[in-house]
C-alpha cells in the first residue's frame, strides 16, 4: 500500500505545473530535465555566423539628393541609400579591424609557441648535459680499459703509495 501511495504521489508531482519564481528555480528545472534522461544527447546551439558583406548598392539614376529642387519622395530614397552605404562602410571597417585583431592574436600565439619551444629545448639540453655528466662519472670507475688500468697501477706504484683518490682526481682533471 505504501508503494502505491508513493507511486501516486510521484504521478501527481509530475502532473502539477512547476511555478518558476526565480532564476534559480528555472535553472533547477532545466537541470532536472537534463538529468532525467542522461543518455539523451544534448543539442547545443551553433555559434551565430557572421554577416555577409552587404552588397554594393545598385546605381540609382535621377536621385537629386538632399539639395534644393529634389522632389518630396526623392529625399527619402536618397536618405535610405545613404544609410545603407554608411552601414556597409561601417561593416567593412569593423570587419577589417576584427581581421587585424585576429592576425595580431595569431602572431602572438606563434611567438609564445616559439618561446616555449626554445625554453623547452634549452631545458632539454641542460637535462641531457647533466645526464651525460652523471653517466660519465659513474661509467668511468667500472669501465676502465686495460691500458688505463696499467697506467693507473704504474702511477700508483710510482707515487709510492696506493692513494686511489689521487688517481680518480687526475682522471677527472683530464676530462
Amino acid at each position: 500500500m505504501l508503494k502505491n501511495k508513493k507511486h501516486e504521489d510521484k504521478k501527481q508531482n509530475e502532473q502539477q505545473p512547476i511555478i518558476v519564481k526565480s532564476a534559480l528555480d528555472l535553472q533547477r528545472l532545466k537541470l532536472n530535465k537534463l538529468m532525467s534522461n542522461p543518455d539523451k544527447e544534448i543539442q547545443l546551439p551553433e555559434k551565430p555566423k557572421s554577416k555577409n558583406v552587404p552588397t554594393v548598392p545598385e546605381f540609382v539614376r535621377n536621385v537629386m539628393g538632399s539639395s534644393a529642387g529634389a522632389g518630396s519622395g526623392e529625399f527619402h530614397v536618397y536618405r535610405h541609400l545613404r544609410r545603407k552605404e554608411y552601414a556597409r562602410q561601417k561593416f567593412i571597417q569593423e570587419r577589417s579591424g576584427q581581421e587585424l585583431l585576429d592576425l595580431q592574436y595569431q602572431q602572438k600565439l606563434e611567438e609564445n609557441k616559439l618561446k616555449a619551444e626554445q625554453a623547452t629545448a634549452k631545458k632539454r639540453e641542460k637535462r641531457l648535459k647533466r645526464k651525460k655528466k652523471a653517466q660519465g662519472s659513474k661509467s668511468k670507475k667500472p669501465h676502465l680499459d686495460e691500458k688505463q688500468k696499467k697506467d693507473n697501477e704504474d702511477s700508483d706504484d710510482a707515487s709510492g703509495g696506493g692513494n686511489d683518490n689521487e688517481a680518480e682526481e687526475k682522471d677527472k682533471e683530464t676530462d
